[in-house]
């Protein structure tokens, strides 16, 4: 198995795992192979270290699951510069979050958002599409929204290698 680092022209890096570089190469020529987050299909390898694999690193603690926590590291400035894939997966988590709990209303974002402002529906938490003027419109008629690039919606859902 031939694991690789690949970019598309959009600077998202991800890895591929692959039988063979023959595999790689017909994926590539059949035009099989898209970024997880912008779906783009111009990709590329890029320069990869290969894994060693040189025995256990000991025992991992066994923890009772009601001790288990998450942590998130916050992402400054100065990571999001020197290590953009820390960027991507801080980026690609918030997307993941707004979108498991919001509502997708796709291309009624505009009037669904001025229909919850009037009161005219329950307020609940929306996410959709608008043209960048009708956004500046929305927010001259006292309505908050906040422009947020979605990735593609099986990247939103599947973990990235």
């Amino acid at each position: 198995m031939k694991v690789l680092d690949l970019e598309c022209r959009h600077g998202h890096v991800f890895e591929g795992w692959f039988g063979s570089e023959a595999d790689f190469q017909s994926q590539k020529q059949r035009g099989l192979m898209q970024c997880p987050l912008c779906a783009d299909d111009h990709i590329e390898k890029r320069l990869s270290a290969p894994r060693l694999n040189l025995g256990s690193r000991g025992q991992v603690p066994n923890y009772p699951a009601e001790t288990a926590t998450v942590v998130t590291p916050a992402l400054d400035s100065a990571t999001a510069v020197t290590n953009p894939q820390a960027l991507q997966a801080a980026w690609l988590t918030l997307a993941r979050k707004i979108a498991a709990n919001t509502e997708d209303v796709g291309q009624h974002f505009a009037n669904e958002a001025r229909r919850m402002h009037r009161g005219e529906v329950s307020e609940r938490a929306i996410r959709g599409q608008t043209t960048p003027a009708e956004a500046v419109r929305l927010l001259e008629e006292g309505i908050a929204v906040a422009p947020m690039p979605m990735p593609v919606p099986a990247a939103a859902k599947e973990t990235l290698q």
